[in-house]
């Protein structure tokens, strides 16, 4: 009795040892799913599987260490999900926000042609050629001097331009006539009493200012830079207005007189001075005309009247820089390399006075 009784106790032992293997070997299997649903949807084992655990296997140690793991890998999907939209909304607003365009810097003797881009460009009629920057070697002041040699577009006179952004019409007269809505693109200019062409000699002139603007600090765009250009008086403008800080161009006035009548620069009529651009721009371009004429006089330069003339001009209708035309003379001026070198003196000491040096 007493062996059949060791025999059901032994059984009962067995029985029970099973059992409990099974029990934890289904708290592992639910282990393991609770921990791959964790990281795949926000899911945890049932709550019928809860109570099991705590009351068929109290003494089970896995069970701490793997909501332990399961809060790591929770708080890892979580820290990922936080910070992806946080990435996206950097990205998106990135991509929203316009791109900020640095300044451009040009090399010394580099070609600057017509960006079509430009404010006013669609108004030039000829635009396939380019304006040259010199830059100065030493002493750099960070200012660029468009220096324009008047006239030197073969085909110029046969093609026109608007006087005026707006369209409107001409209000002096000049090489068009007043009430015209479109000028000549480029004049051929005069031809001085001894035969030499005014765009000779207004390139000899830009040639020899452009070297003492080098000389003493000054960047140059030559706006014509040989004999032909083929650029309008608009594209000259427009390119002067993106790239230089003023704008001077070189004339001989065609008056026909038979002497010399001096020097003298083109000022903004009142008619055009309540348009745009010319509007929030002409004092300075009087002010520039005013500083070169002062300059030409301290250095013995005649000077024409009051040394200023008021004519409706294309160039000074498109600038937003400071702008002028300077007439140097007329046809029957020297024009000597000598008289050149002392006009390039008088203008320099003019741009000096302009920006305070």
């Amino acid at each position: 009795m007493m062996k059949k009784r060791l025999m059901v106790l032994a059984f009962a032992g067995v029985l029970a040892v099973g059992l409990s293997s099974c029990g934890k070997k289904e708290v592992s299997s639910n282990h393991v799913q609770s921990v791959t649903s964790e990281t795949g949807a926000e899911t945890s084992i049932s709550e019928g599987e809860t109570p099991d655990l705590s009351e068929e296997q109290p003494e089970q140690v896995e069970l701490p260490e793997s909501e332990e793991v399961q809060g790591d890998i929770s708080q890892n999907t979580e820290d990922t999900q936080t910070q992806e939209p946080e990435q996206e909304a950097t990205q998106d607003n990135s991509s929203q926000e316009p791109a900020q365009s640095a300044p451009v810097s040009y090399a010394d003797r580099q070609e600057i042609y017509l960006d079509g881009s430009w404010q006013y460009a669609d108004h030039s009629a000829i635009h396939s050629g380019a304006a040259v920057m010199y830059k100065a070697s030493e002493n750099r002041k960070g200012i660029v001097v468009g220096v324009n040699a008047g006239h030197g577009t073969s085909g110029g006179s046969s093609a026109k331009t608007l006087c005026h952004p707006d369209g409107s019409a001409k209000t002096t007269g000049g090489s068009t006539a007043a009430g015209a809505t479109k000028a000549t693109a480029v004049s051929g200019g005069m031809t001085f009493n001894d035969g030499a062409t005014e765009s000779s000699v207004t390139l000899r002139m830009a040639e020899i200012l452009r070297d003492k603007l080098l000389a003493a600090g000054y960047d140059v765009l030559m706006v014509r830079d040989g004999s032909d250009v083929q650029l309008d008086n608009v594209a000259r403008t427009v390119i002067c207005n993106n790239v230089a800080d003023c704008h001077i161009s070189l004339h001989w006035d065609g008056d026909g007189l038979s002497y010399d009548k001096g020097c003298f620069y083109i000022a903004v009529p009142d008619a055009i001075k309540d348009m745009e651009p010319v509007a929030t721009h002409w004092q300075q371009h009087n002010a520039l005309g005013a500083s070169l004429v002062n300059g030409l006089d301290d250095v013995g330069m005649k000077i024409h009247g009051s040394g200023s003339m008021a004519i409706d001009l294309t160039q000074t209708s498109y600038s937003t820089i400071p702008s002028v035309d300077m007439e140097l003379g007329n046809a029957s001026s020297d024009h000597s390399d000598e008289t050149l070198e002392n006009i390039a003196d008088g203008l320099m000491a003019g741009i000096n006075a302009y920006y305070g040096y």
